[in-house]
């Protein structure tokens, strides 16, 4: 006998579904919830903020200020730290959704969302599983925002020979402390921020730390970098905070291109304008690469032999340990149903700064176009802005 047949799922109506629960999707919740619009937000994870919940390291510090390290209508204390700590960031994050009454359905997973403008009201339809019990969830909802962040799935790099490294091998999302690592040789894949920090910390514990830097960067100290915030707000023009960025930055580090650290020739301030790389906040790493206490290896990752790694330079050298800081990857692309031009292929936002949060049939977009919490702040206040104004509309003409 065949056996009954599941359930359908309920099919659930809301004025707005925003997918992800970190700094973003909190923000827009908020600012909505403000101008009395109600939300939904479904989140993955079975916690708000996971990014600083789970899968940031013990280390980690804000590299803004706190001025700039704040979501709408919640500066932090007076007697806050300047440079808020991971902990003291993901208890923000808590109670700014206590605060405002953020609806948040959690370890739910978006498997699709598409535009349905049949029937004269146009809806977006949103499939979601329930992750605890496997059921599907279906909503209808005027607005979609996205808001699932820069730094959604694990990027690992495929590697020859790496799934038989003898040693341990992690991403830099499941690194919390240099705990078992003293004394052993560690390298570190990426030199981000993520790679430059987690370079320090090993380096600090005692342990052997390379670093592996494929690519150019630029080197700052959080005041520099603030001092350059601090002219933007000034509206001062980019060209001219990077010049003044620059020769602070050659005043406190000289010339890093002699240690391994070649700069773009592209101004620091600039290129996170106009591109996905971030300068590398130094948190003490440079000094230990004067030192010899972190080895710079200036070349890609080409394979993995037994406890040997290769570099595309021809060096070979022995690891105990490996970490990879090699970042994220949006997942977007996989459930968002549209091609409107808002969403580009990578899962971030297609559209320059400050076009980039609107598309067309009331879909959105916020923290996906690489300003960090700065950018997460005035994507909320713009996108609840507009979708309060359009609610307004046809009172209006009523």
């Amino acid at each position: 006998m065949a056996s009954p047949a599941a359930p359908a799922a309920v099919q659930e109506e809301e004025e707005v579904i925003i997918v992800g629960a970190g700094q973003s999707g909190l923000a827009v919740a908020a600012c909505l919830s403000l101008r009395g619009v109600r939300s939904l937000v479904l989140e993955r994870d079975d916690c708000v903020g996971s990014l600083w919940r789970k899968r940031a390291y013990d280390r980690l510090q804000l590299h803004l200020a706190k001025q700039y390290s704040a979501l709408p209508h919640a500066p932090h204390p007076a007697d806050a730290p300047t440079y808020l700590p991971r902990d003291a960031f993901a208890d923000y994050l808590d109670g700014y959704a206590s605060r405002f009454g953020v609806r948040a359905r959690l370890r739910r997973e978006v498997r699709s969302a598409a535009f349905d403008g049949g029937e004269g009201r146009g809806r977006w339809a949103v499939e979601a599983v329930d992750l605890a019990t496997g059921k599907r969830e279906l909503y209808k909802a005027r607005f979609l925002v996205v808001a699932s962040g820069e730094n959604d799935e694990r990027f690992v790099p495929e590697v020859p020979g790496m799934e038989a490294f003898p040693g341990k091998v992690m991403h830099a999302a499941e690194y919390r402390s240099p705990e078992g690592m003293k004394g052993k040789a560690v390298l570190v894949v990426g030199a981000g921020n993520s790679g430059m920090e987690i370079a320090y910390d090993l380096a600090s514990a005692g342990a052997v730390t390379s670093i592996a830097v494929r690519s150019e960067l630029h080197l700052v100290t959080k005041e520099i970098w603030n001092v350059g915030m601090a002219l933007y707000g000034y509206h001062v023009p980019a060209w001219i905070i990077d010049k003044l960025v620059l020769l602070m930055c050659a005043v406190v580090f000289g010339d890093t291109a002699r240690h391994g650290l070649r700069r773009p020739a592209v101004g620091p301030f600039t290129m996170k304008l106009t591109s996905p790389a971030y300068p590398v906040v130094d948190v003490g790493t440079y000094a230990k690469i004067r030192s010899g206490e972190v080895r710079v290896l200036p070349a890609a990752v080409k394979s993995v032999r037994g406890n040997v790694v290769e570099f595309a330079d021809g060096n070979r050298h022995p690891f105990d340990a490996i970490v990879l800081a090699t970042g994220y990857r949006s997942t977007v692309r996989c459930w968002l149903k549209s091609e409107d031009g808002l969403i580009g292929d990578d899962g971030l936002a297609a559209r320059p700064y400050p076009e980039h949060w609107k598309g067309e049939n009331g879909l959105y977009c916020a923290g996906l176009v690489r300003k960090g919490i700065y950018g997460s702040y005035e994507d909320a206040e713009l996108i609840a802005g507009d979708i309060s104004e359009l609610l307004r509309r046809p009172k209006q003409v009523q």
